[in-house]
């Protein structure tokens, strides 16, 4: 069945029950306001500290949105990008974009102008859902995007290239399209990059989608009776599936819009969540906070907390040592994952596999697992070589790119381009990654765009960027520079220099030293890791 048909099933049963809370700590606590009146009554209201909606208000604006990208030429097959902040619309415009048989295209918030206009041409959008944070950067594309039939923007002072999203399906009824949709039907393209830095946009149907549902309901065990907290962005296969937990079971989520350790402790608190989903840097910051004495475990009601589980990067044994000493009753785990691989979970550690912290875990509910050599081949336990995985939630293809597609995808089994090896009870450790992909703080950063931005430097020679451990973050940029002969360079001047790029990019570390290059002129990595942070990185992660 498609994945709306849980939406649609959850309206009926649980029409009236709280599906999706929105907390945003930047407005004033006592500015609330519901669904109904800040989308329909009153357009004009902004933004309040916390908005709820129901499932039957869930389902009835999906139905809206729908039919009113229907009637404005969507097709099946269409596809709709979404580039929008965590917002209670989020969700819903995403399913309204599934029950038109169209394909959701989420897109990163962080996406430059040109990354946006670039993914936009290579999945061949027909639409596209924008937020007040992306007027900027869509002013200076608008006119370049001629395929872009619809711009919708969510907000207010709506851009005048563009139509409301309020007004737009305030006129629409809210009975379901009539859309045939089948588990076959392709349902959306993620984006994801290799070392190149250019993304590829990867194809998954319905019911790929589903197999996420029942692959985290099966891991973390949700029930009507739980509540989510959800702080990574929507746009991420990780957040959005750990969310279909809460969709399969009913179970309410909660959006929180910041990270501080105290607006983490108080959403748990007053929302009464039970299942957080942490990145690394949040984590270390609640710890580091309760060890300064900022935050007080004591003031805030937690005894419902009964999961923390992390994922988008390696986690560090001793951090989940510290978190048992401060929450000893809460379950643990770690999940791995790609986009082509529909997110979280095809590999994951186990709530009862505290002891393994480390590892990846094994093969995660309804996937399979193996450790190959160059030739494919199955490797012996202990020995490295590529992890393999293989399940209803790998990817169709890369969306028009064949030969990418050939590269990773043989006979149903996705290779990840990680390199692995399994213990003697089938526990899978990463050893490296075969891409050179810098993973900071659940970020991927790719090196190649901005070696390429730092050649342009009148001073550089040559240069490699590379991560290095970080307590914190996971990695750091670090960028290895070789100054031309008889020219003069200092760190000052690079980090002024970088200023430019988007703030995640800037490299966190100048070293100025030789590049090694190998004979065939490709920079040799593996020596800068070793030489700089020591070898290989071991720990979990999910890209």
């Amino acid at each position: 069945m498609p994945i709306t048909e849980f939406l649609e099933k959850n309206a009926i049963n649980y029409g009236n029950d709280i599906c999706l809370t929105e907390i945003n700590p930047d407005i004033p606590e006592d500015n609330g306001s519901t669904w109904k009146e800040y989308s329909l009554i009153q357009p004009e209201i902004t933004e309040h500290y916390k908005r709820e909606i129901s499932w039957k208000e869930f389902d009835d604006t999906a139905n809206k949105f729908a039919n009113m990208l229907i009637s404005r030429g969507i097709k099946k097959g269409d596809k709709v990008a979404i580039l929008l902040m965590n917002c209670l619309e989020w969700l819903p415009i995403y399913f309204g974009i599934l029950k038109a048989g169209a394909l959701a295209v989420p897109l990163n918030y962080r996406y430059t102008a040109d990354e946006i206009k670039y993914c936009l041409d290579l999945s061949e959008s027909d639409a596209i859902v924008f937020g007040k944070e992306f007027v900027g950067r869509m002013e200076t594309i608008y006119d370049i995007i001629p395929n872009i039939k619809l711009k919708i923007f969510v907000g207010y002072d709506c851009p005048t290239f563009a139509k409301s999203y309020t007004k737009l399906i305030a006129k629409y009824d809210v009975s379901k399209p009539d859309i045939e949709i089948n588990d076959d039907d392709d349902a959306a393209l993620y984006f994801s990059s290799g070392t190149t830095g250019f993304p590829k946009a990867i194809l998954h149907n319905h019911l790929s989608l589903v197999s996420s549902c029942e692959t985290e309901q099966n891991h973390h065990s949700q029930t009507r009776e739980d509540t989510f907290l959800c702080i990574p962005p929507l746009y991420h296969t990780g957040a959005k599936m750990h969310w279909f937990g809460s969709l399969i079971s009913g179970g309410k989520a909660v959006l929180l819009r910041g990270i501080k350790p105290e607006l983490i402790l108080k959403a748990v608190s007053d929302e009464h969540c039970t299942i957080v989903w942490l990145l690394v840097p949040w984590a270390q910051d609640i710890l580091d906070a309760i060890d300064r004495g900022d935050v007080n475990i004591n003031d805030y009601n937690l005894d419902q907390w009964r999961l923390m589980h992390i994922g988008a990067q390696p986690v560090p044994p001793s951090l989940i040592k510290r978190w048992k000493e401060k929450f000893p009753n809460h379950k643990y785990d770690t999940n791995y994952g790609l986009s082509e691989s529909i997110g979280p979970g095809c590999v994951h550690l186990g709530v009862d596999n505290i002891h393994k912290v480390g590892a990846i875990g094994i093969a995660g509910y309804k996937w399979q697992t193996k450790i190959c050599d160059v030739e494919g081949n199955q490797v012996s336990d202990g020995e490295v070589g590529e992890l393999a995985v293989k399940g209803r939630g790998v990817m169709k293809c890369y969306y028009n790119d064949p030969e990418a597609t050939q590269a990773v995808l043989r006979d149903g089994w996705l290779f990840t381009g990680d390199m692995a090896k399994k213990d003697e009870d089938g526990f899978i450790y990463l050893v490296d990654r075969k891409k050179d992909v810098i993973i900071s703080g659940g970020e991927n950063i790719y090196p190649v765009q901005i070696e390429d931005f730092l050649r342009s430097h009148t001073a550089i020679k040559d240069v490699a960027v590379i991560g290095l451990p970080d307590e914190r973050l996971g990695e750091i940029t670090a960028a290895i520079i070789e100054v031309k002969q008889d020219y003069n360079c200092t760190e000052e001047e690079i980090i002024e220099f970088c200023n430019s790029l988007p703030r995640y990019k800037r490299p966190r570390k100048i070293i100025f030293a030789d590049v090694p290059r190998n004979p065939t002129g490709k920079i040799e990595k593996p020596k800068l890791r070793e030489k700089y942070c020591g070898g290989s990185l071991v720990a979990a992660q999910i890209k």
